[in-house]
């Protein structure tokens, strides 16, 4: 089982700036077959949504409601991904969970909690 762990969420005023890391581990051999690392947020009441994914070729895809404000970066060596967020907005409050996805495998982390509040 591959295991994703976040760091990184809490409370930011608005126009403020957070990063949020996720790295990924545990036994399973299917790490090294990780293609895709990404985030994506829920808010309460709310389906989750995509808000950024990187592959490890680099390609990068961002929902268009944070494109020019967060950018998604990784280190395959280290089977992380960190998630740099500014200009946030109180409607980016949710929680955001780290996902990664191997062959048709996909896995989750337990989710951070971001709060834009003033």
């Amino acid at each position: 089982q591959v295991q994703l762990v976040e760091s990184g969420g809490g409370l930011v005023q608005p126009g403020g700036s957070l990063v949020l890391t996720c790295a990924a581990g545990g036994n399973s051999g299917n790490i090294k077959y990780i293609n895709t690392m990404g985030w994506f947020r829920q808010a309460p009441g709310k389906d989750r949504e995509l808000v950024a994914t990187i592959q490890t070729s680099g390609r990068t895809n961002y929902a268009d409601s944070v494109k020019g404000r967060f950018t998604i970066s990784g280190d395959n060596a280290k089977n992380t991904v960190h998630l740099q967020m500014n200009m946030l907005k109180p409607e980016d409050t949710a929680v955001y969970y780290c996902n990664a996805r191997a062959f048709s495998d996909i896995y989750w982390g337990q989710g951070t909690q971001v709060t834009v509040s003033s």
